[in-house]
């Protein structure tokens, strides 16, 4: 049976054209949006909405299972209104809803629509929300769990046209009284370390918390990059369908270096990288499992070389980089992003191990190999050169 929870009260009230819901576990961010937009579909004929994720597999278990649940729930389904291969619901009255990832850039550069809904949009990259939200007419709704800042509180919070709301677990009635309990457990643990502290925080109270482990803790953003900063070069990693490439420029301005995001994009060929770097004038250093893309990108015009790697190559540009102060551009997103993510890996225990967790890594790893050739230091017995 449905139940109208407090959460959806909430949200409905949001106003604004981007309506941001933050939520701990069990919150019903997700179960209360997809309500709103089904109401708004069947009182709009022809409206388009489209339902977003970072996978089909994610949206599969998600937010598509939750709407078919509600529809039959509200005895609303019709199962050959529901195209199983377009993934699109189509209304009696001509409206539909619309479910597709963010890994498809056709996708994310396709058709317009009047309503977006980006579910657990931490998982997506800054610039794949903004294709979407520019080609959005009327509204848009984005949910996540707050496990940590992302693009949502630097480029979406600070606008005015932005509405947001925090919702926790007990903003939702129809939630079983065993599931309470068992979250509630955490409120007592958090009293005896700094995870669960962390994680009742995040997941109990709805508050953007901290991860774990995290690499790169001290680094500051600028707003503007400085006149007087000197470029010393550019780290690029190769992407293309699931990874994005990125370019990332290293500055040097007094003693301290800035690091400023060229590229953040997936479906990109060498000639499209050719365009959007053919005005540096500096060394470019890019990942050297790739050394076609490397001699093509030579055979454009730019200047590049591969990475060298070594034994362990990947920590000691971490130690490299640790060791010096470090700025970041505001308009470095993704960036930012992933140094706020960019942790030590665990082992089954939960304990950190010496090695950096295998995501939130484009952005860096381009990073540690410009840095790796340009910065001349000595960490340990490995020589950056």
């Amino acid at each position: 049976m449905f139940i109208k929870t407090t959460a959806q009260t909430k949200i409905a009230r949001l106003n604004k054209r981007v309506r941001v819901v933050q939520g701990g576990t069990s919150s019903s961010k997700t179960y209360s949006i997809l309500p709103l937009l089904i109401d708004y579909a069947v009182k709009h004929p022809l409206a388009e909405i489209s339902i977003v994720s970072e996978s089909i597999p994610h949206l599969r278990r998600g937010a598509m299972k939750d709407f078919i649940k509600i529809m039959i729930e509200t005895g609303n389904f019709i199962d050959d209104h529901f195209n199983k291969t377009n993934l699109k619901y189509v209304f009696s009255n001509g409206a539909y809803i619309e479910f597709f990832s963010a890994d498809q850039p056709d996708r994310l550069r396709g058709a317009r629509r009047d309503i977006l809904f980006v579910n657990e949009c931490n998982n997506i990259a800054f610039e794949s929300y903004h294709q979407l939200a520019i080609r959005t007419k009327k509204f848009i709704y984005l949910d996540y769990n707050p496990t940590s800042e992302f693009w949502v509180h630097s480029e979406l919070l600070p606008d005015a046209e932005t509405d947001f709301v925090i919702l926790t677990y007990k903003d939702n009635e129809a939630l079983d009284n065993a599931i309470v309990k068992e979250i509630e457990k955490a409120r007592e643990k958090a009293k005896t370390s700094s995870y669960w502290e962390n994680w009742w925080k995040v997941y109990g109270l709805g508050q953007t918390g901290l991860v774990q482990g995290i690499i790169f803790p001290d680094w500051k953003v600028i707003d503007i990059l400085p006149a007087e900063a000197r470029l010393l070069g550019v780290g690029i990693d190769f992407g293309f369908t699931n990874d994005p490439t990125t370019a990332i420029a290293l500055y040097k301005y007094n003693d301290e270096y800035i690091l400023d995001e060229l590229i953040y994009s997936t479906g990109l060929l060498n000639r499209d990288i050719y365009n959007r770097l053919k005005d540096i004038r500096c060394m470019i250093v890019a990942d050297s499992a790739e050394p076609k893309s490397i001699q093509e990108l030579q055979t454009y015009g730019l200047n590049i070389i591969g990475a060298v790697k070594g034994a362990d190559s990947i920590n000691h540009g971490i130690q490299l980089l640790q060791g010096e102060v470090i700025k970041m551009t505001a308009r470095s997103t993704n960036l930012i992003k992933e140094a706020r993510n960019y942790s030590w890996d665990k082992d089954k225990f939960g304990n950190s191990v010496s090695k950096p967790i295998d995501t939130y890594n484009h952005c860096i790893d381009a990073t540690r190999y410009v840095a790796s050739s340009i910065i001349k230091k000595n960490v340990g017995k490995y020589r950056f050169a």
